[in-house]
């Protein structure tokens, strides 16, 4: 019996401590990482050094325009330690930077939110194929990809854009959104008032 505890004691020794976290997936602006909700607990609950985190977070992404989403894979070390992944923006945000808006369409089948090129589209593709988990995808499926994100957008591509054409469809496109917006505004005070 005490050979059988001798030998148990040594293989746990021997056994390397395995952490069973998930990785932690977020988006975090592009040099705005601050120690505050919601990026504060989701690394407390880790054990990760939040002041850390945000300073490397923020030299990484420094060259970058402040304020762009970039969605970011968390991995956590058993000694403390993490391993971060900075993905390039959200292909929606992308889509709507091309296009110009600032909000998609509210019935993408219906109504149009804005307008890109297949060169914008190309262009898209090929800053999100180098994404990893992108990394197996053809850019013709790339491509494919992005033409159902600017469906749902309500994004519509065209093989050629004039710029006075589209300045006039943004300004009638503008007065819709202001009136859709009006909507919301006008539901929102109206479900206020029920429940008061």
């Amino acid at each position: 019996m005490s050979k059988a505890a001798g030998k148990l004691k040594s293989m746990k020794r021997n056994v390397e401590k395995i952490v069973h976290t998930t990785k932690l997936k977020t988006n975090i602006p592009a040099g705005m990482a601050a120690a505050g909700p919601p990026l504060g607990p989701q690394l407390g609950q880790r054990a990760i050094n939040i002041a850390a985190f945000c300073k490397d977070f923020n030299t990484r992404t420094a060259e970058m325009k402040e304020g762009i989403p970039l969605p970011c894979r968390i991995s956590v070390n058993s000694d403390r330690s993490y391993n971060l992944l900075i993905h390039s923006p959200p292909a929606t945000f992308l889509l709507k930077q091309a296009a110009g808006i600032s909000r998609g369409a509210m019935q993408p089948g219906r109504e149009i939110a804005g307008m890109i090129t297949l060169k914008h589209l190309y262009e898209i593709a090929a800053i999100k194929i180098q994404d990893p988990p992108n990394a197996l995808l053809t850019m013709q499926q790339m491509c494919e990809m992005l033409v159902g994100i600017a469906r749902t957008c309500g994004i519509k591509i065209v093989r050629e854009l004039k710029a006075d054409e589209y300045a006039k469809f943004l300004g009638e496109r503008q007065v819709v959104v202001d009136e859709q917006k009006r909507e919301l505004a006008e539901k929102r005070e109206a479900k206020m008032l029920r429940t008061g």
